[in-house]
């Protein structure tokens, strides 16, 4: 199966937070399926330690990058398509970053790792 991490998700994993779903860590741990981290995820985390709502150890650029090669993730870039297809998503609700994370589901073929239900209405498959 193939996964992309919510970005709590993947601050749930790396630093094995008691609110990571079972299933959710049991997705992720399971070597065969393959997970990602979007660069929407990484954009929210820039985003909330410059405001000062998040801390991570040492600096975000290097963080972000060894904690995806620590536990074998991979980077799902932005694609023009994943923007395009934004346009068309109904407002479910409104978190910019949520609804690249949908687009880049449906267009990719993704199961979203994420505690929130709003996934669902959009027609993607939840793991948690």
């Amino acid at each position: 199966m193939r996964l992309l991490l919510d970005t709590h998700a993947f601050l749930w994993w790396v630093g094995d937070h008691a609110k990571l779903g079972k299933g959710a860590r049991a997705a992720i741990g399971d070597g065969a399926n393959e997970c990602l981290v979007s660069m929407a995820s990484a954009w929210e985390l820039a985003i909330k330690v410059s405001l000062g709502k998040l801390t991570v150890e040492g600096r975000l650029d290097r963080f972000l990058p060894e904690q995806i090669a620590a536990n074998g993730f991979e980077t799902l870039h932005i694609e023009m398509d994943h923007v395009a297809r934004v346009a068309s998503l109904p407002f479910h609700h409104r978190d910019p970053f949520d609804r690249l994370l949908v687009a880049q589901a449906l267009s990719e073929d993704l199961s979203i790792v994420s505690a929130d239900l709003v996934f669902k209405r959009y027609g993607v498959k939840r793991v948690w």
